[in-house]
Order: structure tokens, then C-alpha cells, then sequence
């Protein structure tokens, strides 16, 4: 186990303040780097490095979530109904992990990072063929309960859509949150693409919605894991420290700039822990 000594204590506070900024931007949590980094690096078993992981998520939510609703960028109304979904799965993903080997979670972890790196690519591929300004915003689309608008201050305008397909979304939805339960991923890699494609809303609205989402369904993942004691607080609190300051700077990047090359970058490090991870 871990020695929190002041090295690692600097070393933990530096890796979750580059974690905020990527989380923030992306809305996907940062679990899927935060365990194999405990796991790793230092050793933590990994149902440990779970909880740890979903502490931390509920952190990024709680620091970003309160910016983006007042900004406009994340969607409440469909945000509640996705996330209850999450939440059930995510309890349910929870459960079936203490059923389960260590090393084969550790295998089905590093298998999943594989498709998430691909998924990452294909999202800045389609966004490099269609900008942002092409986004439909007739009137004949702003329409449905659900529907919604943000300022987008990168090209300073303002950004209409609407929310279709919410029952294949919110079965989706469960899905993701039994990821965030099982891997301790927080359930933002399978939201963020299932809003963007599957719902319509735009990437930087599907991000913001993510962050304001994951938070509930990690909760119902540490309620489990805080009952079996398998929470290192040290850990987590270190980590959270470094999570906060790195999203409320990450949150100032996704309102103003693109995350493409960060994208790109985050992809390639997927790939590699992914491959790491399965070496053990």
C-alpha cells in the first residue's frame, strides 16, 4: 500500500490538478486515468483505486457543474432524467464487482480503454469536417420541451438545439453507469458521445452536461465502496485538492477554446495505459 509522504503527496496533487483541466474539457470524469495511474504507479489494488477514482469524480462534477448550469452550457432537464439511469447502473455495477477477480478487472479495464482511444480519434476527425457554425439553429429545430440554448464565446454566438431519441439514451444511459460502478470511470466517455450523437446536442453542451450528470451517478458508487471501507482517504484527498484547482481552470478552456489536440493527446495516453494495463 501507498506511503503518502510528502513527495507523493506533491506528485498525487500535480496528477489530479492535470486531470481537472482534462476532465472539465471533455466531461468523461477522468477515471479512466486515474485508476491505472494508482494502480500503476503506485501499487493500489484496485478495487482501492476505484473508490479513490469515483471521490474524485464527484469533485470534478461538484466544482464544474455549478459554472456550466450558470453559464448555460449544460442541459438540467435532460441531464436529471439521464442520470437517474446512471444511477441505477452504477450501483448495479458496483455490486457485481466484488463478485469478481482483480486481474480480470484489470483485463476488462484495459480492453476498454482500447475502443474509448478509437472513439476519441473519430470524434476530432468529425469535428474537423463540420465547425461549429454549421450547427442547425432554425427555428424549426428549437422546438420540445428539452430543447435549449448557449452562448458559445469561441465564435460568440449563440447555439440552439434540440433533444431527440431520449428513451434509446436513457437504456444507454444505464450502460454508462454501470461502467462508472464497475471501473470507477464516472460514465462521462459513454455520455459525452451518446449526447453528441444520439441526442443532437453539441459537443461542448454534451460535455457540460456530463460534468453536471457524473457526479450523481459516482455517488451512488462511493455509498458502496464507503461501506465496505475500501475508501483511502489520504489518497482521496489529495487527489481532490489537485482536482478542484485543475477544473475550475479546465472549465475556463472549454468555454473559450477547442480541445481537439488535447483530444489527440489524451487519446494516445489511453491507448498506452491501456496497453500497460494488460502487460500488468
Amino acid at each position: 500500500m501507498l506511503e503518502l509522504t510528502f513527495i507523493n503527496f506533491i506528485i498525487i496533487i500535480s496528477f489530479g490538478f492535470c486531470i481537472g483541466i482534462m476532465a472539465s474539457v471533455l466531461g468523461i470524469g477522468g477515471g479512466a486515468f486515474m485508476v491505472p495511474f494508482l494502480v500503476l504507479f503506485f501499487e493500489i489494488p484496485i478495487h482501492n483505486a476505484i473508490a479513490v477514482s469515483l471521490v474524485a469524480i464527484v469533485a470534478v462534477s461538484s466544482t464544474v457543474a455549478s459554472i456550466n448550469v450558470e453559464k448555460g452550457f449544460a442541459n438540467m432537464r435532460l441531464g436529471i432524467i439521464l442520470e437517474m439511469f446512471m444511477a441505477v447502473g452504477a450501483i448495479t455495477g458496483a455490486l457485481i464487482l466484488f463478485e469478481l477477480d482483480e486481474k480480470f478487472v484489470r483485463s476488462v479495464f484495459g480492453i476498454f480503454l482500447f475502443p474509448i482511444s478509437i472513439l476519441m480519434l473519430l470524434k476530432i476527425r468529425k469535428s474537423s469536417r463540420k465547425r461549429d457554425e454549421e450547427i442547425d439553429c432554425s427555428l424549426e429545430k428549437f422546438k420540445g420541451s428539452l430543447s435549449c440554448m448557449f452562448y458559445d464565446p469561441s465564435i460568440s454566438k449563440d447555439i440552439k438545439y434540440s433533444v431527440k431519441n431520449i428513451l434509446p439514451a436513457s437504456l444507454i444511459s444505464f450502460f454508462g453507469g454501470s461502467l462508472s460502478g464497475l471501473l470507477g470511470i464516472g460514465g462521462g466517455i459513454v455520455q459525452v458521445p451518446l449526447m453528441n450523437l444520439v441526442c443532437g446536442l453539441p459537443i461542448k453542451a454534451a460535455a457540460a452536461t456530463s460534468n453536471f450528470m457524473i457526479g450523481v451517478s459516482a455517488c451512488a458508487g462511493v455509498f458502496i465502496f464507503f461501506r465496505r471501507g475500501l475508501i483511502i482517504n489520504e489518497i482521496a484527498g489529495a487527489l481532490v485538492i489537485g482536482i478542484v484547482f485543475g477544473s475550475l481552470t479546465g472549465v475556463r478552456v472549454l468555454h473559450k477554446t477547442k480541445s481537439n489536440k488535447i483530444q489527440a493527446v489524451f487519446a494516445l495516453l489511453l491507448f498506452m495505459t491501456g496497453i500497460k494495463m494488460l502487460m500488468g
